[in-house]
């Protein structure tokens, strides 16, 4: 089943967004390093390119992911014009350090200090835009936490003398065009609970684990094979973990949640469920939704 999630909130998300955005010098946009594309949202590149802000990406959470796929997509990121691109992790207080020098290098004309630097978080749920807030300024400002769309408004705040940044609550589009972005979205848990089937998310995280990292499956669940698609994963996860059911079935909806789990903490690996040319590939072999398929803007289920 396409999945598919846009709460009401989000639409007044969007205007404020756009109205910020004028007022905004350089976007920093945070994406998931683990699904780069799949979690950049069309609409802020759409605001960003109309007013032709800059673009700092940041791959957060990259000590999740898989570091050859980070560097592949850190080269195709820095081939886009007014865009710079840095992988890092919004947890570590170094990281985060080199942002506002990397942000400034993008707006030269702010160098002289006759006015403030702006800038503007800005990404899907849960990929980190508050984490990295509050490392900024090292205190706790905006509120954090393991579930989509945490944060409904907008803060700004002074960052030196010579520099604001606006914190923007999460924002997905209308429309996710492409099934297999759906999966990967709630895979990493960017996807509301309430618009998911765990176990058909698991299945898919399943499939490209198998295809990929099938020796990091194998011994995180000490396999003797590789199991034959993503379901059989689930199914084998189940045996392994010992979720059963009364009379002795299978618990498969506790195993997808396991392996979820697993895969969101790191534990089965550093895991990309993306690459440029996966991306690519996808992008060629797939038709994406017309504008009348499945999912109503402005529904959450």
């Amino acid at each position: 089943m396409p999945i598919q999630w846009f709460p009401g909130h989000m639409t007044s998300a969007r205007k404020k967004a756009a109205e910020t955005m004028a007022r905004t010098d350089v976007v920093i946009e945070v994406l998931d390093a683990r699904i780069p594309e799949a979690s950049c949202n069309p609409m802020i590149r759409e605001l960003r390119e109309f007013r032709q802000r800059p673009c700092l990406k940041i791959l957060n959470k990259t000590d999740l992911a898989d570091p050859e796929a980070t560097r592949a997509w850190l080269a195709y990121y820095e081939r886009q014009p007014g865009v710079k691109a840095v992988a890092l992790s919004c947890k570590k207080p170094a990281d985060v350090a080199r942002v506002p020098r990397l942000a400034q290098a993008l707006a030269p004309h702010r160098n002289d200090g006759t006015k403030p630097l702006r800038l503007m978080i800005m990404g899907i749920p849960n990929v980190g835009k508050s984490t990295l807030m509050n490392a900024l300024l090292n205190r706790r400002v905006a509120k954090v936490g393991d579930e989509p769309a945490v944060t409904k408004s907008q803060q700004t705040f002074d960052l030196g003398e010579h520099m604001t940044v606006t914190d923007t609550p999460g924002m997905m589009w209308p429309k996710i065009a492409y099934d297999a972005d759906g999966f990967m979205l709630a895979a990493c848990h960017a996807i509301g609970r309430n618009a998911v089937i765990d176990e058909e998310v698991a299945a898919f995280l399943g499939n490209v684990l198998l295809t990929r990292y099938g020796a990091a499956v194998v011994e995180r669940f000490k396999l003797k094979a590789l199991p034959a698609d993503g379901h059989a994963l689930v199914e084998e996860v189940a045996r392994r973990r010992g979720c059963l059911i009364k009379g002795g079935g299978l618990d498969l909806e506790k195993a997808a949640g396991l392996l979820l789990t697993e895969f969101r903490a790191g534990m089965i690996g550093r895991i990309s469920l993306e690459t440029p040319e996966s991306r690519a590939a996808m992008l060629a072999g797939t038709p994406p939704l017309a504008s009348g398929d499945e999912g109503d803007e402005g529904d959450d289920v």
